[in-house]
């Protein structure tokens, strides 16, 4: 009996001894738990919660809004004449294309070109000095009520309401391979590079470290931080 325990003894010994086999420490033991309870969280918010809350709070908007809607479907008839709407191709979660939903802003013979104003488009998607631009079309601009639409492609399950916003395939045609993780998510209406001060004066395809940060972190504190943030935001930027 003495010999097998001081065998055991000596089996455990060389265990702990052994430089490949270091004892896991109870604290850990405890991260270890905490990091996969995290993932496990995280994982559960992003595959059922949060497409729940967008489809839920999509379908709301719209109902609520939908005067707007309307008034402004109506004004840019009598302005612009058919098709209120603005479509074009995007580039959503995995890579997969999808089209995305505005308002018409801009004359008809400015939807069929590619590009307007370089230095602007540059800096953002919206290009503020192109003198094409209607009056109305300026003022849902600046409002944002241009992007109501995409609520519609929140509610198709396209886009999430926070996110990364959706880059245009002659962009993400440029992408190193690192940036593609962007599309690990939904893209979304208002996101990370939106609010944060880090994406201020850059152009929003040279921000994408801004996006996988988000991914990163993505979360319910962290979507409910940037929803808070957002109407701060859409103010400065009106004001700049």
């Amino acid at each position: 009996m003495a010999q097998v325990e001081a065998s055991s003894r000596r089996s455990r010994s060389m265990i702990h001894s052994a430089p490949d086999a270091a004892p896991i420490s109870s604290r850990h033991l405890v991260l270890a738990r905490e990091v996969a309870e995290v993932r496990l969280r995280e994982g559960i918010y992003l595959r059922f919660v949060k497409p729940a809350c967008d489809r839920f709070f999509s379908a709301v908007i719209l109902v609520v809004l939908s005067p707007v809607l309307l008034f402004t479907s109506i004004a840019l008839r009598l302005t612009l004449g058919k098709g209120v709407l603005f479509r074009q191709e995007r580039i959503g979660k995995g890579g997969v294309p999808f089209t995305v939903l505005k308002f018409r802003t801009m004359k008809a013979d400015r939807r069929q070109e590619r590009v307007v104003v370089e230095s602007d488009r540059r800096r953002t998607h919206k290009s503020t000095s192109d003198p094409r631009h209607t009056r109305l079309g300026k003022l849902l601009r600046s409002t944002a009520i241009d992007e109501l639409p995409q609520f519609v492609n929140v509610l198709r399950g396209d886009m999430s309401i926070i996110g990364p916003r959706p880059e245009l395939p002659i962009v993400v045609e440029k992408y190193e391979p690192w940036q593609h993780l962007r599309h690990d998510v939904r893209p979304g209406l208002t996101g990370l590079w939106q609010v944060s001060e880090r994406g201020k004066g850059e152009a929003m395809h040279e921000r994408v470290d801004v996006d996988l940060s988000y991914c990163d972190s993505v979360g319910f504190l962290t979507d409910l931080r940037i929803l808070l943030a957002t109407p701060f935001a859409l103010i400065c930027a009106r004001g700049e």
